[in-house]
């Protein structure tokens, strides 16, 4: 059984003077450890599937599930620990916070449910190394490099060993070097680990990578 499962998927925006239909009758299936990029025109939706499988949007029509739970009918609370648990998010802009070290910043996903146990705390040191940035633990945001600083984005979504990883234009913002170095962590750590990886690019480079690419296009997939 496909671990995520997308079934006749919909979404539209209304507006005072018109519904805007997005996405229409979207089909996707994936299995632990596979990786995928989607890739489009700008506006096409590819943020909005994201953030729909993220469970940071609902859809209008249609069913996902991950891992046999549909998360769209789980409670506010629920959901909450759903999503922390099993997704993992990586942005454009890395969203770490300036006043966190990047070890307190790859732990945040565990402070959800209070201290963060002695086991998180080395899961995390190993992430950081997994990463190579061992000898900026103790760092903060604004002593990185864009790319050191997306490299500990890419440690803390995985913190919690999460069934899939959505990555937004994860190399976006950085150079020909540091897209090298993210994009082999992005498609390294999760398969080590048989997590799924959905990637959204305008990158043909980055999309190329992967193991299998989707366009979405006139709404579907």
């Amino acid at each position: 059984m496909s671990t995520l499962m997308v079934t006749e998927l919909g979404k539209e925006f209304r507006t005072s003077a018109e519904t805007l239909r997005v996405l229409d009758g979207l089909n996707l299936q994936m299995e632990r450890g596979e990786n995928l990029a989607i890739v489009g025109p700008s506006g096409c939706g590819k943020s909005t599937l994201l953030y729909i499988l993220g469970t940071l949007d609902t859809p209008t029509t249609g069913q996902v599930t991950l891992d046999g739970v549909n998360p769209f009918s789980l409670g506010p609370t629920e959901l909450a620990k759903f999503r922390n648990h099993s997704i993992g998010f990586v942005f454009q802009d890395h969203h770490l916070l300036p006043q966190l070290s990047v070890i307190e910043n790859v732990l945040i996903p565990a402070m959800a449910t209070g201290k963060p146990t002695a086991e998180a705390v080395e899961r995390a040191k190993q992430l950081i190394s997994d990463v190579g940035l061992s000898e900026r633990v103790d760092h903060l945001p604004g002593q990185l490099s864009g790319g050191e600083r997306q490299r500990v984005a890419v440690a803390r979504a995985l913190l919690n060993r999460p069934l899939l990883l959505l990555a937004d234009e994860p190399t976006g913002n950085l150079d020909a070097a540091n897209t090298q170095r993210v994009a082999e962590l992005l498609f390294e750590l999760p398969k080590r680990e048989d997590a799924m990886l959905i990637i959204v690019t305008h990158s043909d480079w980055l999309a190329g990578k992967a193991q299998r690419c989707l366009k979405l296009a006139d709404r579907r997939l």
